[in-house]
């Protein structure tokens, strides 16, 4: 009985990070479209745009899921949070570039003025995000914001293991 009110409260606590990590997700992939597509009708290249969209998408979805997602106080763990945040930063950012200059090469076809192309290429900005949705949730449960570093404590370990072999030396 009590372990199955564990197992629901935990089930709670996911279900209620998850939509948080859509909210979060929502206000940034809005930031993100509106900015890429004011500068992809401005003519910048697709590369420019989903750097300049993304980046500006990132700001709030960092603040939100750190704070209100998972409820991360106090420092911030420079190593787990920041370098891993920019790796799968950098990581979704190669394939958006990747899927908007796909998606702008293949509509060319398309009259520039009737903005069926702005909204296709907008359109594979989103579809990325929404692929890879589940798969940055992930890191960010298991990684980045789960206030623990397995590195950390290995290395911390291997150099104990290392100190106490040390110390059992005869000279």
């Amino acid at each position: 009985m009590f372990a199955e009110r564990i197992d629901r409260l935990r089930h709670e606590i996911l279900d209620r990070r998850i939509a948080r990590f859509a909210i979060a997700s929502v206000v940034a992939a809005t930031t993100s479209a509106i900015v890429f597509a004011v500068l992809y009708v401005m003519g910048l290249s697709t590369t420019v745009c989903s750097i300049t969209a993304f980046v500006a998408g990132a700001i709030p979805n960092w603040t939100m899921n750190r704070k209100w997602t998972w409820k991360v106080e106090g420092s911030v763990a420079f190593g787990r949070e920041v370098v891993a945040y920019v790796i799968v930063s950098a990581s979704t950012l190669v394939a958006l570039s990747l899927a908007t200059g796909w998606t702008h090469r293949h509509v060319q076809g398309i009259p520039a003025g009737h903005g069926i192309r702005v909204i296709l290429v907008t359109g594979s900005y989103f579809a990325v995000l929404a692929l890879l949705y589940a798969v940055r949730f992930f890191l960010y449960e298991r990684w980045i914001f789960s206030g623990r570093s397995r590195l950390r404590a290995a290395l911390r370990s291997r150099r104990q293991v290392w100190m106490a072999a040390r110390a059992n030396r005869t000279p």
